[in-house]
């Protein structure tokens, strides 16, 4: 019997996963069919602006149940596509968001007090 305890998991594991590459046209109830093999799902959210079409968060209960669809579900084939599943990083979205804040507001202080770039 696996001791779970025990277990060392990659600092990039946790319970929410990015897919990219989804069809357009895969409905949520597909996806807790795919998804949903692998153990308890939390939430799905399916993207459906025009920006995020293709793509989903799945959050899983349990973190192992996460790492299991990760390595089982990697390059899995639905509707002709190939699925790219990743770990959920929450702190590189942030620094991307928080980097192009910083670069807005830089530009709007150069505005307001006359500094062009060729300075």
């Amino acid at each position: 019997m696996n001791n779970r305890a025990n277990v060392r998991l990659p600092p990039e594991v946790n319970r929410a996963l990015f897919v990219r590459n989804l069809p357009f046209k895969i409905t949520p109830e597909e996806m807790y069919d795919i998804f949903g093999k692998y153990g308890a799902i939390r939430q799905i959210r399916v993207g459906n602006a025009t920006d995020t079409k293709g793509t989903a968060f799945v959050i899983y209960e349990d973190i192992f149940d996460a790492k299991t669809a990760y390595e089982h579900l990697q390059g899995f084939n639905i509707m002709g596509r190939y699925l790219i599943v990743l770990y959920y990083q929450p702190n590189k979205v942030t620094k991307k968001m928080n980097l192009a804040k910083k670069e807005e507001e830089l530009k709007e202080l150069k505005t307001r007090y006359g500094i062009s770039d060729d300075d």
